[in-house]
């Protein structure tokens, strides 16, 4: 096999299997062995369904062989944070609350990627219940960032970032309560994609704030994002937030380029907020320099309601101590202690705190909404600063600095992606965030692209020499 499987992107395995240079069940092997070789180490996988996924790329092998492709995802193998359901796959959510549970319905994201032939290799290590801290050891470790096995991928979706920026899987998903997909992306150089609140559904996904959650795709490129955000995308009945969703050709346009956009830079939020990394605010005004030479223009622009997007989020977030109320009741002692003080905490919200948060919810929202009227997109860093080690972590195991990057879009529900924009002296990646309309995803992905395509950071990879404790 001439192709080196895991140093490719979902698109060269896609495009490999397509030209029938590559098989699924070669590339499924690849994948495994590369687990079998590595994960000792990097911890993303909680489960490895290798039997499954080898009768998923025989089956794939033999419908293509018959003449039937079903699109470019089919055979391709990837890999789900231990949150969404596969049926008759134990889905943990990182915890030893669920730890033999075994879901009897695939998630409805799981259907789709099934239906569009996709290879499912296992479900990733995750912060417990996506709200848990970074750990290391234990039943339910969260993963070791591959540029440097010492640092965090950050979280929740850790396993997800971890297993696509190592070459164990072509693509993942993952899931974004606060920046959960974008944060470890960031931290991994990858392509991170929370797409807009109500156009995945979340049936069959762990919950960790109904209204606040998202589902999306951790990738090597945006053209692979685009794809599996092609497959997932769309309204689903068990989901009521999923009733407007309103899907696009997220693939068609994404060569179309920057010129003529028009990008709203939020620099007195962002670029000149306290705790800054200036490395990382080097690469990103870099970046966007390289967006303004593709024919993006770009204004400073302001939405002084931001300042408050942080103590709107939080208030909100005592939905995740109302799904988990009964189980502390009961089992406390099955909660990691980093989770279960967090939950706590969000119980200490008042009915009235909550009414206020939503209150203020709109008020930012109506106010972005008008930005988002003169300009195509907002651009600003992807976050605050590059990976941890883990010891730095602060107990809460939050980084302040670096939510308040990725919640308040969380809040909005509106489209967000991060994308590779370079590598601190130290050799760890950082990135800027591109914010788009709501359910308009595609110009989001078309912008990523667009500066994607110019630059090369998104083809470097961590070197595999190096993980080891």
């Amino acid at each position: 096999m001439a192709l080196s499987v895991p140093d490719l992107d979902l698109r060269g395995v896609s495009e490999g299997i397509g030209r029938r240079e590559l098989s699924s069940v070669e590339a499924t092997e690849a994948y495994l062995a590369r687990i079998a070789e590595h994960d000792a180490v990097l911890r993303s996988y909680i489960t490895v369904t290798a039997d499954m996924a080898l009768a998923q790329a025989k089956d794939a092998d033999a419908e293509m062989a018959r003449g039937r492709r079903r699109g470019p995802l089919h055979g391709v193998p990837i890999a789900l944070k231990d949150l969404v359901a596969v049926a008759g796959v134990k889905m943990t959510g990182g915890s030893r609350v669920l730890a033999d549970y075994v879901p009897t319905r695939d998630a409805f994201v799981t259907g789709r990627l099934k239906d569009a032939g996709a290879v499912l290799l296992g479900k990733l290590a995750m912060h417990e219940f996506a709200f848990g801290r970074p750990i290391t050891e234990g039943a339910f470790p969260t993963g070791r960032n591959p540029w440097d096995v010492r640092r965090a991928p950050a979280g929740s979706s850790s396993g997800s970032a971890v297993a696509a920026a190592a070459g164990l899987c072509a693509g993942a998903l993952g899931s974004d309560t606060g920046g959960s997909i974008r944060g470890p992306a960031a931290m991994t150089g990858l392509v991170g994609h929370k797409p807009t609140y109500g156009l995945v559904s979340r049936s069959g996904v762990l919950p960790l704030s109904w209204s606040l959650d998202h589902v999306g795709p951790m990738t090597r490129g945006v053209w692979d994002s685009a794809v599996l955000l092609q497959a997932i995308a769309g309204a689903d009945p068990d989901d009521t937030s999923t009733r407007g969703a309103t899907t696009q050709d997220y693939v068609g346009g994404l060569e179309d380029g920057a010129r003529g956009l028009r990008l709203g830079l939020l620099r007195r939020y962002y670029v000149d907020a306290p705790g800054l990394d200036d490395e990382v605010r080097a690469a990103a005004l870099t970046a966007f320099d390289v967006l303004r030479k593709e024919g993006a223009t770009i204004e400073d622009v302001d939405a002084p309601s931001l300042d408050l997007a942080m103590a709107a989020w939080a208030p909100i977030m005592s939905e995740a101590y109302e799904y988990h109320a009964d189980t502390l009741r009961a089992t406390p002692e099955k909660f990691g202690e980093g989770l279960r003080t967090r939950i706590y905490l969000t119980a200490l919200f008042t009915a009235q705190d909550v009414q206020r948060a939503q209150r203020l919810r709109a008020r930012i929202g109506r106010e972005v909404d008008a930005l988002l009227s003169r300009v195509d997109a907002l651009i600003f860093p992807g976050q605050a600063a590059p990976a941890l080690r883990f010891e730095e972590f602060p107990s809460t195991g939050f980084a302040p600095a670096s939510i308040r990057y990725t919640a308040p879009w969380n809040l909005l529900g509106l489209p967000a992606v991060v994308v590779p924009s370079g590598f601190t002296r130290e050799g760890l990646p950082v990135s800027i965030q591109i914010v788009g309309r709501r359910f308009d995803d595609a110009t989001v992905l078309r912008i990523a692209r667009a500066y994607e395509r110019v630059t090369d950071w998104h083809r470097r990879r961590p070197d595999p020499t190096r993980w080891r404790v």
